[in-house]
């Protein structure tokens, strides 16, 4: 959301280089707009030498293939949210293993920041069954993987993961 009013005392808010480092700002009560990124969690879930994606049953990105995850609550640490994610979208229980990184990107028509914190699980119970959010959830091998995936960050994170897994299949032999 972009502000042209102060939320706090409905003043007109000022942008200037040389003041607050050019952020919108409020010359009358020093609010100052920062346009922080939303938090977001996602799950690599591993199974054999597969990986489960989502296909997108509502915009953006209709139809298209992502990692199972979404945006946190207040007061929710990454993991819970991200446990809950997976209860609400396939009804499964995980287990986040290992922070695997965080990736900035946009959502939505309005370009809202998101910053979406990725971990690697693994399936601890249930069976995965797609919820009304999502029209698809399939085991993919990362040498065949579908073209069609959301979010501009996620070729980028496809790219990081056959990485990890080459260097670990070297270290391993």
């Amino acid at each position: 959301m972009d502000y042209r009013f102060c939320p706090l005392c409905g003043h007109a808010l000022q942008s200037s280089p040389k003041s607050y480092q050019g952020k919108p700002h409020c010359p009358e009560c020093r609010f100052v707009w920062y346009n922080n990124p939303r938090g977001c969690v996602a799950a690599i879930i591993q199974r054999e030498n597969k990986i489960l994606l989502v296909q997108r049953a509502h915009e953006p990105f209709k139809l298209c293939w992502d990692f199972p995850g979404g945006f946190l609550e207040a007061g929710e640490s990454p993991q819970e949210g991200l446990k809950r994610e997976m209860r609400e979208e396939l009804q499964i229980e995980i287990e986040p293993v290992a922070l695997f990184g965080a990736y900035a990107d946009h959502y939505g028509a309005g370009g809202e920041p998101v910053l979406i914190v990725y971990y690697l699980c693994r399936l601890a119970h249930g069976v995965v069954q797609p919820q009304e959010e999502l029209a698809d959830a399939r085991w993919f091998e990362l040498s065949a993987l579908p073209e069609a995936v959301a979010f501009h960050h996620t070729p980028a994170v496809l790219a990081d993961l056959r990485k990890r897994l080459m260097s670990f299949d070297e270290k391993v032999r």
